[in-house]
C-alpha cells in the first residue's frame, strides 16, 4: 500500500496537480448531489493551495475577508505553518484556525 505524500513535501507542480484533481472530484460530487463529499474535497483543495502561498504575506493583528464567505472577516492572532489562528469578527469569540488560502489579501 502506497502512502500518500504530505502536502508539505510536495513540489509546486505536484500541488497544482493535486488541486486540479481535487477540484475535478469535487465537481463530480456536486453534480451527483453528494454535498458532504463536495465540502470535504473543497476543503482539501484549500489546504493544498495554502502550501503554494507565502505565510509571511499574512500578518498577525490584520483583518482579512474569508474567501467563499462574503462580508465575513477574520482577525489573525498568530500563524502556525500555513494556518492562521484567530477569530471571525462579530462571532462569539471562539478561536479557530483557517488555511491561509481561505483569506483574501486586499
Amino acid at each position: 500500500m502506497e502512502r500518500e505524500k504530505r502536502y508539505s513535501a510536495m513540489s509546486e507542480y505536484e500541488l497544482k496537480q493535486e488541486i486540479a484533481s481535487l477540484k475535478e472530484k469535487a465537481r463530480k460530487a456536486e453534480q451527483m448531489g453528494m454535498v458532504n463529499e463536495y465540502a470535504v474535497l473543497e476543503r482539501k483543495a484549500a489546504m493544498a493551495k495554502a502550501y503554494l502561498l507565502d505565510p509571511n504575506a499574512f500578518k498577525p493583528g490584520e483583518i482579512y475577508e474569508i474567501d467563499g464567505d462574503p462580508g465575513v472577516f477574520f482577525k489573525i492572532d498568530y500563524l502556525n505553518g500555513v494556518f492562521a489562528w484567530g477569530y471571525r469578527l462579530g462571532s462569539a469569540g471562539k478561536e479557530e484556525a483557517l488555511p491561509i488560502s481561505m483569506l483574501s489579501i486586499r
